[in-house]
């Protein structure tokens, strides 16, 4: 975390210079307040006593202005470090690979944007220096101690070297349990997110009362983790109390003692009870802040997660294309979203320029992989894919944003109005009442994929990509699309990812892809045959 700071140098050391002189004034006090008493009211002069007490509420004063400033270029840092933090997390979440997102939730992923740089905010706004300013505070008021009575301020100090050694034992331990608190709270904002993201289909399944009970089941662990970070959080500070308590006694007894003695004054006990007081009030208020300090640390451990991820798919050296190449190539192509999972296996298959392909088979069989692999959304486990002789992982993500045309079941749209998604309407202004300036929002679901047709086809791709792209619109839609599709420019190939064989009729050729495998199959009543076959089987 120090490195967050290390961007607010400036306003950090001002914000210090104002920690210690406000410390500074703060430890001169007790000092005063001991003169006065053993110097002026001892001997009845009540004018010095006056002069003293005004000289105590000039350095109040002057303490209360240096805290101010201090407070607000702290409060400055903590939110300019929140700023720089949440962008750098959000664009490095923009440049990760698809794989990293299938394997982590969006609402933790929201969780730790939000909730855990909001930990992170506090600290350095809040927290930072008070936690810094307690520290000088004990060592300069133990500096006193030990200056103005050694044997008496050793005593003093003694239960403060107990509680370094306690909280030394028990920080790994608060700090797991912080850690462990925001991965549930992480958890419960997923479960929100994908209850919200959903909800059309959780009631028109009527599945409400799953959702609620696993809401619940997730609302409970997180209930259960917090209530153990908070005992982690605050078992130092009682413990801090008893050693204060303990010091004051020690000081107490001790003082009185040497005061019978003659070796030490009443004003001189009174300030050095008040220096002690310096040394374990702080110590206190650092149970709770070193608290916050480790919720800070294990919010930054998780976003540091993010940061340290492999940014994009790496791009392999431009390379000669092979010559007569097809369109595209998998060669010896296997895949699996996990290591113990074979999604395909040592598959190897070409499409030419022009033509257009099918890809059928069960559901699960791999037929979406397949697609995610041409466009490289995914990089094969093993072999190779290849664009126009060169291996696809030769091209940037520009150069295949540009030969690649993919388009989904549920289409979506950049928010704004259709002139952030399209050039032209290309003869479809009558489908939109205010042409370009027609408001996303609002879109059938008919006419939101009729704009995603018209985006990638604008764009003139070498290969298009249809993923169940007319499962869910209505004929009158589909022949509008088909139409679209028309005005591509012939060397285009067209690959149709299909479940509804009355789209796939025109198709070149179709594959089966089932188990591990893709395999040319011969008419459409082939295809629909072994579909059947492995449906009656399975």
């Amino acid at each position: 975390m120090n490195k967050l700071l290390l961007i607010e140098k400036k306003n950090l050391i001002k914000a210090t210079i104002a920690l210690l002189i406000t410390s500074a004034l703060g430890l001169s006090a007790p000092a005063l307040l001991a003169y006065a008493i053993d110097t002026y009211l001892a001997v009845g002069d009540y004018e010095g006593v006056l002069w003293c007490g005004g000289l105590l509420l000039l350095l109040a004063a002057l303490a209360f202005v240096t805290q101010y400033f201090q407070s607000l270029w702290m409060g400055s840092i903590g939110q300019r470090v929140v700023y720089r933090l949440r962008d750098e997390v959000f664009h490095k979440l923009q440049s990760l690979p698809l794989a990293y997102f299938a394997g982590h939730q969006t609402g933790d992923l929201i969780s730790r944007i939000n909730h855990d740089t909001e930990k992170i905010n506090q600290f350095y706004s809040q927290s930072l220096m008070r936690f810094v300013g307690s520290i000088v505070s004990m060592v300069g008021a133990a500096g006193f101690l030990l200056a103005l009575q050694p044997r008496l301020g050793a005593a003093a100090l003694a239960p403060a070297v107990v509680v370094g050694l306690v909280t030394a034992v028990l920080t790994p331990w608060i700090r797991s349990q912080n850690s462990t608190n925001l991965v549930s709270t992480g958890k419960v904002s997923a479960e929100v997110t994908e209850s919200l993201e959903n909800f059309k289909v959780i009631a028109v399944f009527e599945r409400r009362d799953y959702f609620r009970e696993n809401f619940d089941e997730v609302n409970r662990r997180n209930y259960d983790h917090a209530l153990r970070a908070g005992v982690a959080n605050g078992i130092l500070s009682p413990f801090y109390s008893l050693c204060s308590q303990l010091a004051q006694l020690i000081v107490l007894v001790y003082g009185l003692i040497l005061t019978g003695r003659g070796e030490f004054g009443l004003g001189l006990l009174i300030g050095y009870l008040v220096y002690v007081d310096r040394v374990y009030n702080p110590m206190r208020q650092l149970a709770v802040l070193w608290a916050t300090f480790q919720s800070a640390q294990a919010g930054y451990a998780r976003i540091t997660e993010i940061l340290e991820e492999t940014s994009r798919l790496p791009v392999l050296p431009a390379a000669e294309p092979e010559p007569d190449a097809p369109r595209i190539e998998f060669r010896n192509v296997s895949f699996g979203y996990r290591e113990d999972q074979t999604v395909l296996n040592d598959v190897s298959f070409k499409l030419e320029p022009g033509k257009s392909y099918a890809f059928v088979g069960p559901t699960g069989g791999g037929k979406t992989t397949t697609a995610s692999l041409m466009s490289r959304l995914f990089d094969p486990t093993s072999g190779k894919v290849l664009l126009d002789g060169c291996d696809l992982r030769t091209y940037s993500g520009e150069e295949r944003s540009g030969k690649i045309g993919f388009i989904l079941q549920d289409p979506f749209l950049f928010s704004g109005t259709l002139a952030d998604n399209l050039e032209s309407l290309e003869g479809l202004e009558g489908m939109f009442e205010r042409g370009l300036e027609t408001p996303v929002e609002g879109l059938s679901l008919g006419q939101k994929q009729v704009v995603a047709f018209l985006r990638a086809i604008q764009r003139k791709p070498s290969l298009l990509i249809l993923d169940e792209a007319t499962a869910n619109i209505d004929t009158v839609t589909e022949k509008t699309l088909e139409q679209l599709l028309q005005t591509l420019p012939p060397e285009t190939t067209k690959v149709t990812i299909a479940h509804r064989f009355g789209t796939i009729e025109n198709a070149d050729q179709i594959f089966f892809v089932n188990q591990g495998q893709v395999e040319p199959t011969g008419s459409i009543h082939h295809a629909v045959s072994r579909l059947k076959e492995e449906q009656r089987v399975s």
